[in-house]
């Protein structure tokens, strides 16, 4: 074995003794497993619908195969116009494809803040933003996270930028705020609305900009699934948006439309014809293929047509389910995050009181509960460090419009059986790590 071979093994072997190596899972260990794993979220994917639509368009389509070389070799009529059939879809002036969101995000970030403008991110943001803040031209030391989903620590940070460099004060260099509508580990939701007021009260000038990823929204949420900025009103107050279709429109790629603001002036030509020059994720990369084209102009139809989907309605169906049966379970073992483990208070916050797809059951113990639900006819996966931080593992549920509620009904079950089955362990063996107190013993 070479000196690199053996470097390799041992990062590896190390990665299998703490339970975190990645494997790709077998494909065939899935089938006729009931899906709470996957980002379909509106169930497309299996549509027969899309696939009829899809078939009919391939079958007329003057090019289906390739694509022919990079965008600025081959610039097909397909795709020219999804970009003009999405820049009028969501509203936005200009509209620009990327590969994948990854691609997306990291072409942004690495090219279009300048030297001596300030990155500032939510301390949970997808790792493409970090990898394209590490490509960009903003110094490490410009580049502020905050605490997730907190405008207060989001104005400190803000604020502190602004005592330390008149240049944000004067207007002569720019911040970019970094967030997420609804974060992929955790299932939260951004309060948008407060975090845009918050940027346009502190940069009055108007080089405070905000760039959205909705990666994990489109579709979800907004009129026709034009995701969270649109539910909001927001379109011409941020600079950016970030829409994939990889998730619940079942293809793959991304687009990111732009606004760029001049005091409330919305521009956004000049910043599309920037990322043609600059961002290497789009220059250097052949484009998408015109299947993949058509598949998510068909997508973009059945949203268009008002498909109905009930998965709101199952995220509030599962965890009114859930709930109830938690209260019998120690928070150390099984347990909700916070945002979820009640519902919303008369008075919170709009954003609080949206339904998510994305259903985060904190437990120690992943890998043994998606095991166990497995052997129940049902893929929900356990997600761990370092994709979460250490003490937040978890059974990562994602609620897809196609999952009919008795198959909400068999995880809800599986995972209480699981758990009541591991309580009972650890009180026969004297464990007292569970916490299990009388009233909880006195329910087995």
């Amino acid at each position: 074995m070479s000196v690199l071979d053996a470097k390799l093994a041992t990062a590896l072997h190390s990665r299998e003794q703490r339970l975190i190596r990645r494997r790709l899972p077998d494909p065939a260990a899935d089938e006729g497993l009931a899906d709470f794993s996957s980002n379909d979220y509106l169930s497309l994917a299996s549509s027969p619908d899309l696939r009829a639509r899809f078939l009919r368009k391939l079958s007329t389509a003057p090019a289906v195969l390739g694509s022919g070389g990079s965008r600025l070799l081959v610039n097909g009529s397909a795709h020219a116009a999804l970009e003009a059939r999405l820049a009028q879809f969501f509203d936005a002036p200009a509209a620009l494809l990327f590969n994948s969101g990854f691609d997306a995000n990291v072409g942004l970030f690495s090219s279009v803040p300048q030297p001596g403008d300030a990155l500032v991110f939510d301390e949970h943001i997808h790792a493409s933003v970090h990898d394209g803040m590490r490509g960009s031209r903003v110094a490490p030391a410009l580049q502020r996270p905050f605490a997730h989903n907190s405008v207060e620590a989001l104005r400190d940070v803000l604020l502190q930028l602004l005592q330390e460099n008149p240049g944000f004060r004067t207007g002569k260099s720019s911040v970019f705020l970094a967030v997420e509508t609804l974060y992929s580990m955790d299932g939260t939701i951004v309060p948008l609305t407060e975090m845009v007021e918050t940027m346009e009260e502190l940069f009055p000038r108007g080089n405070g900009y905000v760039i959205v990823d909705e990666a994990h929204a489109t579709g979800v949420y907004g009129p026709e699934g034009r995701g969270l900025v649109a539910l909001l009103g927001l379109e011409r107050r941020v600079f950016a948006r970030l829409h994939t279709f990889g998730k619940a429109l079942a293809g793959t790629g991304g687009i990111v439309h732009t606004n760029k603001r001049e005091a409330v002036l919305l521009v956004t030509p000049l910043v599309r014809d920037y990322l043609l020059n600059y961002a290497r994720s789009l220059i250097y990369t052949t484009s998408l293929s015109y299947a993949n084209i058509i598949s998510a102009d068909c997508s973009f139809d059945l949203l268009e047509d008002g498909t109905a989907t009930q998965l709101l309605d199952l995220s509030t169906y599962f965890l009114s389910l859930l709930r109830p049966q938690l209260r019998t379970i120690p928070l150390s073992l099984l347990a909700l995050p916070p945002h979820l483990a009640s519902q919303p208070l008369p008075g919170a916050p709009p954003h609080s009181a949206l339904p998510t797809p994305i259903i985060p059951i904190l437990t120690p113990y992943p890998r043994p509960l998606s095991t166990h639900l497995r052997a129940r006819g049902v893929n929900a996966r356990p997600i761990t460090w370092p994709t979460v931080p250490k003490g937040r593992e978890r059974v990562r549920v994602c609620l897809h419009a196609g999952n009919a509620r008795e198959e909400v009904e068999m995880l809800v079950s599986g995972m209480v059986e699981w758990a009541r089955a591991w309580m009972r362990k650890s009180i026969e063996a004297g464990d007292a790590k569970t916490e299990v107190d009388d009233a909880v013993q006195a329910k087995l």
